[in-house]
């Protein structure tokens, strides 16, 4: 199983040329979510999208031998298998957390989850410090990574895009061949069509998408080929 993916942010003004920011892959978890840590050993800092359970365990080993420190996590959204061990890498590394409005009451209230799944999976909440809006800019590990709202699969789903490396860590909006399940509470795929044709498939064709679960693929690709969403209203 890959643990880091060949790719690079390259701002425009790199902190350092030989030190370009890393994106490990890391499915974890009882679905096997995957967990993206972005380090950037320049800065001493590293940002992680999404919580799957367990993915403490993982980022520790890779925060020491980078020597970098958990400043960010960003919730894609507030499906319970992303934010599942969001309250221990909180409580561990004190990072901020950012996710959108919308997925509070899942992301701070995770019973309420657990209810509409009809299990229990014994979730702890976790508390939010900054609320991310369609548009925002965050600036982090030296470069700027713009938020777009894609809901359909969830309310709160965001995806982070950074321009320069043409990289979106999309959450589970969209897949490699295929589209996030939509028929849980507050789920549309008529929502989730309009999301992704109008702030995915917008991005440039050699935009590369991260996903939440599967293989990476790439704004093109999808735009010809997903069965699901075609890039012009037929």
């Amino acid at each position: 199983m890959r643990r880091c993916a060949p790719l690079a942010l390259r701002a425009n003004r790199p902190v350092r040329d030989s030190d370009p920011v890393k994106i490990h892959v890391l499915p974890s978890g009882p679905i096997q979510t995957i967990g993206y840590l972005l380090t950037e050993p320049a800065l001493g800092a590293a940002v992680l999208v999404d919580a799957p359970g367990g993915i403490m365990a993982k980022i520790r080993p890779l925060l020491e031998k980078e020597n970098c420190r958990l400043t960010e996590l960003w919730l894609t959204h507030g499906h319970w298998d992303h934010m599942q061990d969001g309250a221990a890498v909180k409580r561990e590394t004190g990072c901020l957390v950012r996710a959108h409005r919308a997925d509070q009451p899942l992301i701070e209230t995770p019973e309420i989850m657990e209810g509409f799944m009809g299990q229990r999976l014994g979730l702890e909440g976790v508390k939010v410090d900054a609320w991310v809006e369609a548009g925002e800019r965050i600036e982090a590990l030296g470069r700027a990574f713009e938020v777009r709202h894609v809901p359909g699969h969830c309310p709160g789903n965001v995806l982070f895009y950074q321009a320069e490396a043409k990289v979106a860590l999309v959450g589970d909006a969209l897949f490699n061949s295929g589209v996030g399940r939509w028929d849980l509470p507050g789920g549309s795929f008529e929502i989730l069509e309009q999301s992704i044709r109008g702030q995915i498939y917008t991005l440039p064709d050699e935009t590369v998408v991260l996903p939440g679960h599967g293989e990476r693929t790439t704004v093109g690709a999808e735009k010809e080929t997903n069965p699901y969403v075609a890039a012009v209203v037929p």
